[in-house]
């Protein structure tokens, strides 16, 4: 009987053992044993994951962000292009927020993305996709499966890659909706000195750089959303190698900093006009590169100052507005007619085609921090114009989340858009009173997260 006991005994510590530091299996650390179940009800929850979003070169896709590469294929990856996801639970509610080293999405990919997750708990309200607007990334033209133009400035719609991202996405989002811990989470910004500025000269420049980090409960770095707002556009039609851009440098760097597998996620803003300013560099991509690891120190500066707390607010909206009547800009011809080799008469027969009637806009709020999405590519003073309304109302640190969904046009004021914008203006799809309508939208369906 004693033997027995020792035996039974000695199997008992010895479970416990395994159970407490994880020895044979890997394990990370205590978190991973602790975590609540998924539906407890005054917590947040976390999940983080990314996939690799670089196609094999043999698929021959085309690089976006230049009408002049006339739809030449990339020659080679220079560095990864990633997308990250980050989801979040609290109570009966989840949501997924999606960064993507891509330049933009057309309409059609986030409603085949929901349809090849098939349910599972997502729709259109609880997903924002927002891309980086990389200029050395995949063309958004190839991903439009209403884009039978077959235009070499525009781009070709190339179903193959369309179906290799949405199979990427789809994988992504599986993987993230599981393995949920329960987290801390806070945010902080800073004002950001000569790293960008207004392209067309106006005085309206977003200087803030804001970052939030969610943390484990024991205070392990889970992920960090980074939000700077700036063109990333370092690299240009003669590039033709994949990039992710001075994003992809910033992501990459800022998690070299935190480590412990830290997962960064760069989002852009309301950059319709927002240039970065160069650091130097040799090549484009050096000076990408230089760029986004200056970034990535300011933004480790901001990570550093910020104390998480697992009492935070949890909630989005989202809502669809009808958009102003399609329109060709009256200079469409001097800019954006001249890089796509399109008369005014071709563009309406592709904008009847290609631009949405109606337009989805969604936000989130994650403590402190609110994010609301803009379909396209707006003006730093329309995006100012919302953040400040937001911050008068109480909230610490709205954002922009730049392209999200899908890109629609570059959004502009009625001023910006009658008394020349330049390119800009002549990409604006929707008339003078495009703008005014996207603020209201954005404005409306943030508000009722403010309390």
């Amino acid at each position: 009987m004693m033997k027995k006991t020792g035996i039974k005994l000695f199997i008992i510590s010895f479970t416990l053992m395994v159970y407490v530091t994880g020895f044979g299996f890997n394990s990370k650390s205590l978190d991973n044993e602790m975590d609540l179940p998924n539906n407890a009800k005054d917590k947040i929850l976390a999940s983080v994951a990314r996939v690799d979003l670089t196609p094999p070169l043999e698929m021959k896709f085309a690089l976006g962000g230049y009408g002049e590469r006339m739809n030449k294929p990339a020659i080679g990856v220079h560095d990864k292009i990633w997308a990250k996801a980050v989801a979040l639970k609290k109570g009966g509610k989840k949501y997924v927020i999606i960064t993507l080293d891509v330049l933009g999405l057309p309409p059609n990919v986030k409603p085949q993305l929901l349809k090849k997750l098939g349910g599972k708990g997502w729709n259109e309200k609880n997903m924002m996709l927002l891309p980086s607007h990389s200029h050395a990334s995949l063309d958004m033209a190839a991903l439009n499966d209403k884009n039978l133009l077959n235009s070499p400035q525009i781009g070709i719609f190339h179903p193959e890659l369309l179906e290799f991202v949405i199979s990427s996405l789809s994988k992504l989002i599986n993987e993230v909706d599981k393995n949920y811990k329960e987290v801390k989470i806070g945010t902080n910004s800073m004002l950001v000195e000569n790293m960008n500025r207004n392209r067309r000269g106006d005085p309206d420049v977003d200087k803030n750089l804001t970052v939030t980090r969610i943390d484990t409960k024991k205070g392990n770095p889970m992920a960090v959303l980074v939000n700077w707002t700036a063109h990333p556009t370092f690299m240009g039609e003669k590039d033709m190698m994949v990039s992710g851009g001075w994003p992809g440098y910033l992501q990459s760097g800022l998690e070299q900093k935190i480590g412990k597998g830290a997962i960064v996620l760069y989002y852009n803003g309301a950059e319709g006009d927002q240039s970065p300013i160069g650091v130097g560099g040799e090549s484009h991509y050096d000076k990408a590169e230089n760029y986004g690891r200056e970034m990535s120190n300011k933004a480790f500066q901001v990570y550093q100052s910020i104390k998480s707390n697992s009492k935070v607010k949890f909630d989005f909206n989202y809502t669809t507005i009808k958009l102003p009547e399609r329109k060709v800009h009256p200079s469409f011809m001097e800019t954006g007619g001249a890089e796509y080799n399109l008369t005014p008469e071709a563009l309406k027969a592709v904008l009847h085609v290609m631009s949405p009637e109606n337009t989805g806009i969604g936000s989130v709020r994650i403590g402190d921090l609110l994010i609301v999405g803009a379909p396209g590519e707006l003006a730093a003073g329309l995006g100012l114009q919302i953040k400040k309304s937001l911050k008068v109302k109480g909230i610490k640190y709205p954002v922009i989340g730049g392209f999200a969904n899908e890109w629609i046009s570059y959004i502009l004021s009625a001023d910006q858009y009658n008394n020349g914008a330049g390119y800009e203006s002549s990409v604006s799809f929707y008339g003078e009173g495009l703008g005014e309508v996207i603020v209201k939208g954005m404005t409306d369906v943030a508000i009722p997260l403010v309390k």
